[in-house]
């Protein structure tokens, strides 16, 4: 497979089929209402910070995409909020007319019959040289760990920390970050927050949530904590940052 990866802005016929690529994300991450601020404009404010990759086998058809934002770092600390964080800065810094002088990573997507082919390691390499050729000098990303939702209960600080006999991040997805030259940084332990009714993360996931306390979701990072009698329930998921030098 002969991956041709650009930016969507050199190749806006992806703009109508981006989100129709299969996808594993679980589908109540996708109700988080910070996404908006990035995901409703991406075929066209921020098409140049969009890859999108195809094969010379199916020419045309997507194979993965990867979504970077600029944002307002201004020399300070990684924000606690971590990807809501970075997108909403990114949005004041839009709307505000500012100078954003830091870029993060928002996610990369394989398509769901490609994965496990270590596509998602060559769209980190694009996407760290295009911040590159951007003029940035550090990538950071707020990474979701792909074996975490399988620890629920485990605090991301031991998860994030653990490592293999030869020093890399035991998870995955963790590890193909430090391979390519990043560095893990810290928690951010509110880095995505999903708040809903009940009937509506009973669409999300087709539990119950008839019992106040906290609920295991499948591909959740950590517990939803629910409340019968409010009516509603809350997701908090940690992410794990990760700086990537440029230079």
């Amino acid at each position: 497979m002969a991956l041709k990866i650009t930016t969507l802005e050199e190749r806006p016929e992806f703009a109508s089929s981006l989100w129709d690529m299969d996808h594993t994300w679980p589908e109540f991450v996708l109700n988080d209402p910070i996404a908006d601020l990035f995901y409703a404009i991406a075929t066209t404010t921020y098409a140049g910070y969009v890859l999108v990759a195809d094969d010379d086998a199916e020419p045309g058809r997507l194979v993965a995409r990867g979504c970077m934002i600029p944002y307002l770092a201004e020399g300070g600390e990684l924000p606690e909020d971590g990807w809501d964080g970075v997108i909403r800065s990114g949005w004041l810094a839009r709307t505000r007319g500012l100078p954003a002088d830091g870029i993060s990573a928002l996610e990369i997507s394989v398509r769901s019959d490609l994965q496990g082919r270590g596509l998602s390691s060559v769209m980190l390499a694009a996407m760290r040289e295009r911040a590159a050729r951007l003029g940035h000098t550090e990538l950071v990303a707020p990474v979701r760990p792909n074996r975490k939702h399988l620890e629920p209960r485990t605090p991301m600080t031991e998860y994030a920390s653990r490592t293999r006999p030869d020093g890399l991040p035991h998870d995955a997805w963790l590890r193909v970050h430090v391979r390519a030259g990043g560095k893990i940084v810290k928690v951010a332990p509110r880095s995505m927050v999903v708040a809903g009714t009940l009937d509506e993360w009973r669409k999300w996931t087709d539990l119950p949530f008839d019992r106040t306390g906290a609920v295991e979701v499948p591909g959740a990072l950590t517990p939803v904590h629910c409340d019968v009698d409010q009516d509603h329930a809350v997701y908090v998921e940690p992410n794990v940052w990760v700086s990537h030098p440029l230079t």
